[in-house]
């Protein structure tokens, strides 16, 4: 198991702290220490089944933030916007195998560690 992690994020802090209290240990993916590349993040929208608009952080420092319009960005525009600003990527993504899902809220992990919410994700 793996989480996007960002320790200053509580949402984040609680997810991780879900796993491990389910006696997993997970492969810490400080992303904002180590950005993804863009085929990362397109293989990671791919498993996750979702564009890459639909992995950027609504919260917090924006696109709109830094000056750019979503509106007139195209997926490879936002992905290219995520790797030079990976606060821009919503967290935390947690993946298994072939699996990922956005656990915002943070009950969302419960879909890995204990086999509950097995419906497909939302988005």
């Amino acid at each position: 198991m793996r989480i996007y992690h960002n320790p200053n994020c509580g949402t984040s802090r609680t997810v991780l702290g879900l796993i491990r209290e389910a006696g997993i240990e997970p492969e810490i993916f400080l992303y904002l220490k180590t950005p993804p590349d863009r085929d990362h993040l397109t293989a990671l929208c791919a498993r996750l089944g979702l564009k890459p608009r639909d992995i950027l952080r609504r919260k917090g420092t924006t696109l709109e933030t830094l000056g750019m319009d979503e509106a007139e960005m195209s997926d490879s525009a936002i992905l290219e916007a995520i790797v030079t600003h990976p606060i821009l990527l919503e967290r935390p993504i947690v993946v298994e195998g072939e699996d990922a899902r956005i656990c915002r809220p943070a009950d969302r992990v419960k879909h890995f560690i204990n086999g509950e919410d097995r419906s497909p994700p939302a988005g």
